[in-house]
């Protein structure tokens, strides 16, 4: 079993025309992914016969009728983003994969309400995506880097997801789902709420995440850490981050000791979680 995406998905690609949805999407395919459908206003009736001759819809609500779609992995610019989310909330899209960068916040924030108002999952945005290994994948994810498992991997991060992954890899733990939640300040789904998610799942047996300096997700997701019967491993990158230096991520933000490597660790410490020092202590931890 995975959390999030399974082997009933049947997911649409936004913006599958372009030069970027259509590699993303013929790598997705590769790997399993079942792809039914893409949905580019103004290019309804084309087929990708490169990608397995798959349609293309100039509104999601044609592919869900037609595809019977309950997933979306978007491939559009930022701007477009808060406008495609929403078009596949009305559609009643259950899963929704955010992947474009620079969303304005007020935007995510529309996205995020719409989504939780109907009992939909938005992921992202900034996000590489979600993976499920053996099953498929929803955004750019590299499916060579990860193996079938039992452990569940969070990651604010794109390339440390792809890194741990590796040292879990090489002391023989696979993932039973991956999980990149996005590196913006504000994001669909909350570490928390993702958490709750692998405390669910009877084939996840811990639960790996890998945060980093700023922000308060790792704070705010404490508490649900404390109900959780399954193990939590944490580590957060940024220990060696100057005091007042600016950082390239969009959520890496500091105020007073919330969002300190220092705070961060107290409170997950406090509430049952190991939290490595470096990535290689991460296996250790898990033994």
């Amino acid at each position: 079993m995975s959390i999030l995406l399974t082997k009933e998905t049947r997911a649409i690609v936004q913006g599958a025309t372009g030069r970027i949805g259509r590699k993303q999407t013929g790598w997705m395919l590769e790997y399993g992914t079942k792809i039914v459908a893409g949905v580019t206003p103004g290019h309804g009736g084309e087929v990708l016969e490169d990608l397995g001759a798959i349609p293309v819809y100039d509104c999601v609500s044609e592919a869900v009728a037609e595809q019977g779609a309950n997933a979306s992995v978007l491939f559009v610019p930022a701007p477009l983003v808060k406008n495609a989310v929403l078009e596949s909330v009305d559609a009643g899209i259950d899963l929704i994969v955010s992947v474009p960068e620079h969303v304005p916040v007020h935007d995510t924030l529309k996205m995020r309400y719409s989504t939780r108002d109907k009992g939909m999952i938005l992921i992202g945005p900034n996000t590489p995506g979600v993976i499920s290994p053996g099953i498929g994948k929803l955004g750019i994810m590299p499916g060579n880097m990860f193996t079938q498992g039992r452990v569940g991997l969070i990651s604010r991060s794109g390339t440390l997801a792809y890194e741990v992954a590796g040292y879990l890899n090489e002391a023989g733990y696979g993932q039973s789902t991956v999980v990149g939640m996005g590196g913006d300040p504000v994001v669909g789904t909350s570490l928390g709420e993702i958490l709750g998610m692998f405390e669910q799942d009877p084939e996840t047996d811990a639960v790996v995440v890998v945060g980093e300096i700023g922000g308060t997700a790792e704070e705010n997701a404490a508490p649900q850490i404390a109900r959780m019967k399954k193990r939590v491993v944490s580590f957060m990158a940024g220990r060696s981050a100057p005091d007042g230096r600016t950082l390239g991520h969009a959520g890496a933000i500091i105020r007073g000791r919330s969002g300190t490597i220092e705070y961060k660790t107290k409170c997950l410490e406090e509430a049952g979680a190991k939290v490595a020092s470096a990535i290689a202590e991460i296996c250790l931890l898990l033994k």
